[in-house]
């Protein structure tokens, strides 16, 4: 087994960094098995898209335009996606994503994939491209590209250089590493890999068209029984060859109805929903075998030789004949598991069809990703970008394509850009010391995070403001409690946790990595106790303690969505802090951040009611004067605060004026307030205080005397 280096580093990449990767590769170089072995190996949180229903169920995952909720037409990047509702659960997979994997990204138009990068940003960080997740792009641009139209692209080009995904805004924000996988698996003729390389980069020799050409023999077209496949252009091409070639032969059709359930878009069929077959047709399986027995693959061509009421059996060249039966393919969503909190992989729709299709002719599009010994190629309409080379790359062998009209130089169309682009990427390819590098950065970043105070700071700066600016609507210690976080407590934590980044930062001068590093793994360890109990202390113990009272309820939920948003951060801050107490690895700290998500968004309630009422040196006489004044405004229809403000009672339950010249120095107590609520208010105070009875003529005079 060859040991494939760049695959081996591609995945160390996504594995154990952070860094934006584009995988691509020549046809046959195994990107699709990358893609599975990253699906099944690599414990980040992740989700699968894809840009067409098909490959989305080829890389068992969901389309972009699903997931993601986006309009088909053209999507300039001053559109603006805030009017898309997503679902609670859509949101928290969104947030607590550690990598979005994009298969088939050379299909992305370039503002299809600003979109995707506009809605991670809303839902996550709004300062890094695509929300600070990592992207993992796989695709081929010398074979697949994006389908614009004219109109399209009219709104689409003052904004794009080109409509290809690399000339996205986002993507040229992300910092991507290009990573090319060079050794083809799917031919081993040096020769034949040589003339495919060179049509790819549209520098095709004369000798190598020479040689290609050698395959043209219109006098000799292989007949039906000789297991060839046509590849056209077009749909139409196709389509009548396999009518025609099934027409002429004399056993009778016979019919088998695809089996849907569920939801599964008719765009997304991934076979065809009416097979029509004969005994001696030619097929073409487009699954490979699920079963153990691993008799075919996507692509394999066979004729059928017997059809039976639930089987059919397939001959293919070279081995023994093949039993077919139903297959399945499943339609995916993600979901959050309740109880896990993992991102599952939910089947809401299934298609059951036998895995096969007519396979005289096929178009150079649908024969995508798949694999043919022997090929008739009629590439003499191509119209597309790649489309040459995607033919011809579908062959095992260069003995294996009989051609059925020359090759041009006219025929091969290859994008500029894109041949721009990719040579970029082939002249630079990332070493051991680029991932060595990443490695490090993804580390000291997660530990900056680990020992950061920059979201929390954001989230009390916040909440400081909005309480300053209508501190005169509120009562209570919190703006005290805020300030002193702000100006001294979160700035001390800010140089302790610089010193403690520096202090690292030296001890990593030599190779050891800093999982590795015994040394650094100590100061983490006690680095996250000290902060663990001083985030505890002076910050949570500290909110814990601050008042807050107001009788404006628009102030009052502006500042308890404020104080919400402080509360999750430390949930998360005190979580992280406290899971690695015993060390620091990525893989676990992703776990823990993950882990501390959820747990935040269990306690919003709970942290709503988080902030103590306001106090008072006689609560039984604050509560006594609240409830009356609740009464009393409902008995006038008007808001509490008219009848007397909380700053009002709180004062009155302090200094117990049983005067109306008393009450009157009371401030928010004016001559109005006084005439109209005074005699009630000193009723209340003087009942409190024992006074007697004589309390209520002495108001009532005194109410007299100030009218």
């Amino acid at each position: 087994m060859h040991q494939n280096n760049e695959l081996e580093l591609a995945f160390e990449f996504v594995q154990g960094t952070q860094r934006n990767l584009f995988l691509t590769g020549k046809a046959g170089t195994g990107k699709t098995t990358f893609l599975h072995r990253v699906k099944e190996e690599i414990p980040k949180r992740m989700v699968v898209v894809a840009p067409t229903g098909v490959a989305a169920i080829n890389a068992g995952g969901t389309t972009i335009h699903s997931f993601f909720q986006m309009p088909f037409g053209p999507l300039p990047p001053d559109t603006t996606l805030q009017n898309r509702r997503f679902s609670k659960k859509k949101i928290h997979i969104i947030q607590s994503l550690d990598l979005l994997v994009i298969d088939e990204i050379s299909m992305v138009r370039a503002d299809l994939l600003d979109g995707i990068d506009q809605v991670l940003r809303r839902y996550r960080d709004r300062t890094q491209p695509f929300g600070g997740v990592q992207l993992l792009m796989i695709g081929d641009l010398h074979q697949l590209a994006p389908i614009i139209k004219p109109d399209d692209w009219e709104l689409l080009s003052p904004y794009y250089e080109t409509g290809y995904f690399f000339s996205s805004r986002a993507f040229q924000e992300a910092s991507v590493l290009g990573l090319e996988l060079t050794h083809v698996y799917r031919q081993s003729n040096e020769a034949f890999i040589k003339i495919l390389n060179e049509i790819r980069e549209n520098r095709l020799s004369e000798a190598s068209r020479e040689q290609l050409n050698t395959r043209y023999k219109p006098s000799a077209l292989p007949g039906r029984k000789e297991g060839y496949i046509t590849l056209t252009t077009h749909n139409a091409s196709a389509d009548r060859l396999n009518d025609e070639k099934l027409a002429a032969m004399d056993s009778p059709v016979v019919t088998f109805d695809a089996e849907v359930t569920g939801t599964f878009p008719e765009y997304a069929y991934p076979a065809d929903e009416l097979l029509q077959l004969k005994e001696g047709a030619q097929v073409m399986f487009v699954k490979n075998d699920s079963s153990s027995k691993k008799e075919y693959y996507n692509g394999k061509i066979g004729t059928v030789t017997e059809i039976d009421d639930e089987v059919i059996h397939v001959q293919c060249e070279g081995q023994s004949p093949i039993t077919v039966n139903l297959e399945k393919w499943e339609n995916i969503t993600y979901t959050l598991n309740e109880e896990t909190k993992e991102i599952d992989e939910e089947v809401v729709g299934s298609f059951s069809q036998y895995p096969l299709r007519l396979a005289w002719a096929i178009t150079i599009h649908k024969s995508q990703g798949l694999t043919f010994e022997k090929a008739v190629i009629d590439a003499g309409a191509s119209f597309a970008h790649g489309q040459t080379y995607v033919a011809l790359s579908r062959c095992k062998t260069l003995e294996g394509i009989v051609l059925s009209s020359r090759i041009s130089p006219s025929g091969i169309i290859c994008d500029a850009s894109v041949n721009q682009f990719t040579r970029a990427i082939e002249e630079n390819p990332p070493t051991k010391q680029d991932l060595s590098e990443a490695r490090r950065t993804c580390q000291f970043t997660l530990l900056d995070e680990l020992f950061g105070y920059q979201a929390l700071h954001e989230k009390v700066s916040h909440c400081h403001t909005t309480l300053h600016h209508h501190k005169n609507a509120v009562q209570g210690t919190l703006l005290e409690a805020l300030t002193e976080i702000l100006s001294t407590t979160l700035p001390e934590f800010t140089r302790i946790a610089g010193a403690f980044s520096r202090q690292v930062a030296s001890l990593m001068e030599d190779d050891l990595g800093l999982e590795e590093n015994e040394v650094i793994q100590d100061r983490i360890r006690k680095g996250c106790a000290y902060f663990s109990e001083q985030t505890r202390h002076a910050i949570s113990e500290r909110l814990d303690e601050a008042t807050f009272e107001t009788d404006n309820q628009s102030v009052k939920t502006l500042i308890g969505d404020a104080l919400v948003a402080i509360r999750e951060e430390l949930i998360v801050k005190e979580t992280c802090l406290k899971g690695c107490k015993e060390g620091f690895r990525v893989e676990t700290f992703l776990s823990i951040r993950t882990r501390a998500f959820f747990k935040r968004q269990s306690i919003t309630a709970r942290a709503k009611a988080k902030v103590k009422s306001l106090s008072s040196e006689h609560p039984r006489l604050l509560n006594q004067l609240r409830d009356w004044r609740k009464q009393r405004a409902a008995r006038d229809d008007i808001n509490p605060s008219r009848v007397a403000t909380l700053s009002s009672l709180v004062t009155i339950s302090t200094e117990h004026p049983d005067t109306m010249a008393q009450l009157r120095t009371i401030q928010g107590m004016g001559a109005k307030r006084v005439k109209t609520y005074g005699a009630e208010i000193i009723e209340i105070v003087r009942a409190y205080s024992g006074k007697g009875e004589n309390k209520t003529r002495t108001g009532i005079q005194q109410s007299l005397d100030l009218g």
